[in-house]
């Protein structure tokens, strides 16, 4: 029992961290409607920020704060000067999304090089818990900790806030939330900049985990396509129950059968797809 309590809190926090690095796709696709491939990137490079920060300064939440802010003013830039001239048009915004997502991965192998990095847990988080006799990651159990309190935060912002009421106004009937006083532009990139922003922060959190390397950011892609997908696009629940399943698939399959574990992963969004198009707590439209 006390090693399939660990497997479950091994599947608990990768889920975990599957939501914080697909969350803000999942807002990007399924509220803005824009096909931004280059979440990945944000991902990828939020890492490679973070650990430079932290290796300036010492300081876990420094790399942190640096890596969110840093890919959110890029998120910033390319929404607001690249995939804002595209609205719309769909093809263009994945081809786009793609010669981005090609460039920021060339040039961080340029300035971080092609060697696997990781990035070391905070002090007071490199130890271990004992469960039932055996030891698990404290910072494993933090990562947890902080994916519910995010996940809890988004959901009060989005349905209890007068900013979740203009977000969700922007996104089913823009012309008339226009004709109410809402800047919808400005609404628009403030969601795809902090899309970016939990991207960055995701990087830094999943850098003792699973690190930074090359290729990285078309992983991290992947991971965060199935989920949107699985969960329905646009759907804050979707991408929380989304993310905790493939966690919980994946961690079971590289455990019991690897050489299937992509098989694992595809299988049961193929099977939702059939049953349900948009997800399972997508919107039918």
């Amino acid at each position: 029992m006390t090693i399939l309590t660990i497997q479950g809190l091994n599947a608990l926090s990768y889920g975990m961290l599957l939501f914080l690095l697909s969350v803000g796709m999942t807002l990007t696709f399924g509220l803005l409607r824009i096909v931004n491939l280059t979440h990945g990137t944000y991902y990828l490079v939020g890492g490679y920020v973070g650990l430079a920060v932290l290796g300036l300064t010492r300081s876990f939440l420094a790399g942190l704060l640096a890596a969110g802010l840093a890919m959110g003013a890029l998120g910033l830039c390319t929404e607001r000067w690249l995939f804002r001239r595209y609205a719309g048009n769909e093809p263009a915004q994945v081809l786009l999304s793609l010669g981005l997502l090609f460039l920021f991965g060339d040039l961080a192998l340029g300035v971080w090089g092609g060697s696997p990095r990781t990035i070391p847990a905070p002090e007071g988080l490199q130890g271990a818990v004992e469960i039932g006799g055996q030891f698990f990651p404290a910072y494993r159990l933090a990562l947890v900790a902080i994916g519910l309190v995010v996940a809890l935060l988004l959901w009060l912002l989005l349905e209890r806030t007068k900013l979740g009421v203009m977000v969700r106004a922007a996104v089913d009937d823009a012309d008339l939330a226009q004709a109410m006083r809402v800047n919808v532009p400005l609404v628009m990139t403030g969601v795809f900049t902090f899309g970016a922003l939990l991207a960055g922060v995701a990087g830094v959190l999943g850098g003792p985990l699973i690190g930074m390397y090359p290729g990285g950011d078309f992983d991290v892609l992947l991971l965060a396509t199935v989920i949107v997908i699985l969960g329905g696009m646009g759907s804050l629940r979707g991408a929380f129950v989304g993310a905790l399943l493939i966690g919980l698939i994946d961690t079971l399959g590289r455990s019991s059968f690897p050489e299937f574990s992509l098989f694992a992963i595809f299988a049961p969004m193929a099977l939702i797809l059939v049953i349900r198009p948009t997800g399972l707590f997508g919107r039918r439209t």
